[in-house]
């Protein structure tokens, strides 16, 4: 390994931090962990990358105390306390076992693995381990999200009928866009629904209090064949300069499903929907109101009656106290996928820390479950029918 500074003199950890913190992927999310564990007042004690090249040059660029050579060496080390997975798909189970075992705290990026099978078993390693681990299901923070969620739980005599909505982006529209995801090897079997259809899916179930209990869903390869550039990366154009390749992962997913609670809902999972760059939206619909959030105008929130509607701004005076505890600016200061990610990992700390566990921080339970619905809307897709989605 590398050092990348010189420790500070004495009482360095205690400005710093208590918590020393290992990232393992130096790609585009493992630069959004590394700035909310900054925040949260944690030490970033190293990073692990594809080679000790890239993990030298981003650990430079985050301000890392050390290079690590392996993902395993950062894991062994006894300078860190946490470990954050951000690697491609393929390496979250065993990466994530590995530091359950080891007794760190683990922060997994989801899928926390490529099937449910791996999903339960990490699963039943975190539930057998001393320590904390979690999912970044980070849309749960966003303050008309928890708002939402309050109204639905505050009337319990209404009942919810409808839920629709779904997660539009373009980033792979054209056939020369390409990434590690779009390879079934490296992302798994599912792509546009396991990479952002998960997040939907954990969305309406967190803020409804519903689960999807069976669904029927088709898919679409909309290109065959893509072009694959050296070096590609995440949400950036194409170079138009790659090797062609077969796809075989799906680029849009919809579904019809039906809940355990009696209600109907659909949903559109989309990455190559022109102009949509991360439009992630619900409308939920009960016996006496209706409620409608978008990412792409987080600020608001959609309130609809018979008589009237009304749209509530994230503001101290007009939200419920659980969503009051999310909001970190004044209203007009726009809040959005940072501040979400921040929450996120401060909660996750404050777990460790502390030793108890905010209402809806999310953990690897909910990365089974994402794993699950998942797996139902391939199934479904074969067979062209409705399946039962596993309970839990």
């Amino acid at each position: 390994m590398e050092r990348l500074a010189l420790e500070e003199e004495s009482g360095a950890r205690e400005r710093l931090g208590d918590l020393r913190v290992g990232i393992v992927g130096a790609g585009f999310i493992g630069r959004i962990h590394a700035r909310s564990a900054r925040l949260s007042s944690a030490r970033l004690a190293g990073v692990a990358a594809s080679s000790q090249e890239t993990a030298v040059a981003a650990g430079r660029e985050l301000g890392a105390e050390r290079a690590f050579d392996s993902a395993e060496e950062l894991i062994g080390s006894d300078d860190v306390d946490v470990v954050h997975i951000c690697t491609p798909n393929h390496l979250h189970l065993p990466l994530a076992k590995a530091a359950l075992a080891a007794g760190k705290h683990v922060v997994c990026e989801k899928p926390v693995a490529l099937d449910a099978a791996g999903a339960s078993e990490l699963l039943a390693a975190a539930e057998a381990a001393d320590t904390v681990a979690t999912v970044p299901f980070v849309y749960r923070y966003y303050p008309t999200v928890r708002e939402a969620r309050a109204r639905l739980k505050d009337d319990r005599s209404a009942a919810i009928r409808l839920i629709q909505g779904g997660y539009l982006q373009d980033w792979l529209a054209e056939s020369d866009d390409d990434n590690w995801r779009v390879d079934a090897e490296l992302g798994g079997a599912s792509r546009a629904f396991a990479d952002i259809g998960s997040h939907w899916a954990d969305l309406i179930e967190f803020v409804s209090g519903h689960r999807v209990a069976a669904l029927v869903a088709q898919t679409l390869v909309a290109h065959p064949q893509r072009r694959r550039s050296p070096g590609a990366r995440s949400f950036e154009h194409s170079q138009h300069d790659g090797v062609a390749h077969d796809v075989q992962t799906e680029d849009i997913a919809t579904l019809l499903f039906r809940t355990d609670r009696g209600a109907l809902g659909s949903a559109t999972v989309s990455q190559v929907s022109p102009g949509r760059k991360n439009r992630l939206w619900f409308e939920i619909s009960s016996t006496d109101e209706a409620l409608a959030f978008d990412q792409e105008h987080p600020e608001t929130l959609w309130v609809g009656g018979r008589d009237s509607s009304t749209v509530i701004a994230r503001d101290f005076e007009s939200l419920a106290p659980e969503a009051n505890a999310y909001v970190t600016l004044p209203a007009g200061h726009p809040q959005g996928y940072h501040d979400c990610f921040d929450a996120f990992v401060a909660e996750t700390y404050s777990a460790i820390r502390e030793g108890k566990r905010a209402d809806g921080l999310p953990g690897i339970a909910d990365g089974l479950r994402a794993a699950r619905i998942t797996e139902a809307v391939l199934e479904s897709a074969r067979q062209r029918d409705w399946v039962e989605v596993a309970a839990g």
